[in-house]
């Protein structure tokens, strides 16, 4: 049996229980034949939570604030050195195996790209393998010998609630306990983003990583994404809670939408910035870098009454990437590339971080409320409910979200539901809904509006996603030893 070092430590969570369970039945699986995957010894583990984004969302590579939950359920790696010269990594989406040195010879990220985007069946093992090769890149880690990863996650993938993120955080902790690492909490999520930006090719912004790392149970993480500025966290105000509705909509921020969206927002930064005069620097295709003391390199920090008065009717609605390279030689996103070939919108991609900074401020400061009136928690519905269409002005809604936001809005305060909104990347994924805790009927509610929906779409009952629960740097690394 698996015995836990400090095993008082992590009596408070349950699936930490039902992880080390997992563990144990593959010891009693021997017994009708199945290899057990860890050798006797010691191996060491990472937890991550999923997130539930409620306000903020792709604004966060604008520089936007962000409002995000840890959510209760977590992703757990665990991972044990190995004589073997390979690199082992099981789930439930399977087994995978590369030679280490294969990865350490990478020379850069968009080798170890390569190899570990080989074979589309096993892209899900860039997540955990990308975080060990950014540690090998960043940090000069070089392993003696192999490794074992094993995954265990309890994040629903594909929600729109930050399943790829969960894991990463969760290999890192791992790593760390493993390598004798010290690393703290943001330094961690940055390093996680390097992961899915450049080896997974995912271009994320930071609140993902960021929340799974450093958040704190049944609070909103608050950071302001310039880079990477956690700010006091915010309290849920008593008889206020937050779910999660399942759309049923798989979605992946590596989409073309979610890019094609977040290269319209630079471009329109580039835009406003050669309108606003500030000088640029050619670097190589694509490239420019800005001196901006004005908003320094952020939309977010360019105000809704600037936009309105000075730039909206300036940007044009769409361009082409050739014509906007030859206007303006180029962005100054390190994660995307302008495809001449293609059409991009501009106008609106431009105007969602500049607003949705603006709303995500209010909220903040209206949760501040030292009591929350009706009136109050309706504002903070309506900030939701703009959110919303907004994401759906860049292209980045969906039938689906679009319908539960409608059954929320047509329940309305009457039984307890006051505001909802599509989440993290959109296109799909989850829906957050703002609810009065304790309002007779108000569950019932929501979970009748997720059966109605199931109904209409013919889609099996998902239940609400909820809870909350400690980031990875709360939880840090738990040893767990194999007599």
């Amino acid at each position: 049996m698996w015995q836990v070092e400090g095993q008082e430590r992590f009596s408070g969570l349950a699936d930490f229980a039902r992880f080390i369970s997992f563990l144990n039945n593959q010891l009693s699986n021997q017994a009708t034949g199945d290899a057990r995957f860890f050798e006797p010894g010691e191996i060491f583990v990472g937890r991550a939570p999923g997130r539930l984004d409620l306000m903020g969302g792709i604004a966060d590579y604008s520089g936007s604030l962000v409002l995000e939950l840890p959510l209760g359920v977590a992703t757990f790696v665990a991972a044990q050195p190995s004589p073997a010269p390979v690199v082992e990594i099981h789930s439930d989406e399977g087994n995978v195996t590369f030679p280490l040195a294969d990865l350490l010879v990478c020379r850069d990220y968009e080798e170890a790209h390569a190899l570990l985007g080989a074979n589309p069946e096993d892209s899900w093992a860039a997540y955990p393998g990308g975080v060990l090769f950014v540690l090998v890149k960043e940090l000069g880690l070089q392993p003696p010998s192999g490794l074992k990863l094993l995954v265990y996650s309890e994040v629903p993938v594909g929600k729109g609630v930050s399943s790829s993120a969960a894991l990463e955080v969760a290999t890192l902790q791992a790593l760390a306990g493993v390598y004798g690492l010290q690393i703290e909490g943001r330094e961690a999520a940055i390093l996680c983003q390097k992961a899915e930006n450049l080896v997974v090719g995912a271009p994320c912004g930071i609140m993902d990583q960021m929340t799974s790392s450093c958040g704190e149970e049944g609070k909103l993480l608050a950071l302001l994404c310039q880079t990477a500025e956690l700010e006091a966290g915010v309290n849920l105000p008593d008889g206020v809670e937050v779910y999660g509705l399942d759309s049923g909509i798989r979605h992946a921020v590596s989409g073309a939408d979610y890019g094609s969206v977040r290269v319209g927002a630079f471009m329109g930064y580039r835009i406003i910035a050669e309108l606003a005069g500030l000088a640029a620097t050619h670097h190589e295709t694509g490239r420019v870098s800005i001196e901006d003391p004005r908003w320094r390199g952020y939309l977010a920090n360019v105000s809704p009454s600037e936009w309105e008065t000075y730039y909206r009717e300036r940007l044009p609605v769409t361009i082409t990437g050739a014509e906007f390279l030859a206007r303006y030689g180029g962005t100054t996103d390190p994660v995307t590339r302008v495809d001449p070939a293609r059409t991009y919108a501009v106008r609106e991609p431009t105007a969602h971080p500049i607003f949705e900074h603006h709303r995500v401020s209010l909220f903040r400061q209206l949760l501040k409320a030292p009591y929350l009136e009706t009136e109050t928690l309706t504002l903070l519905g309506e900030l939701m409910y703009q959110s919303h269409a907004s994401y759906s002005k860049c292209g980045l809604g969906s039938s689906g979200t679009d319908r539960l936001v409608e059954l929320v809005r047509e329940a309305g305060p009457g039984k307890g539901l006051y505001g909802a909104k599509i989440t993290g990347g959109g296109s799909g994924g989850t829906v957050a809904v703002l609810a009065l805790q304790g309002k007779q009927g108000t569950r019932a509610a929501l979970e009748e509006i997720a059966s109605r929906y199931y109904r209409e779409k013919g889609l099996p009952f998902t239940p609400l996603i909820g809870g909350s629960s400690p980031g990875a740097a709360k939880f840090g690394v738990a040893r767990l030893v194999l007599s």
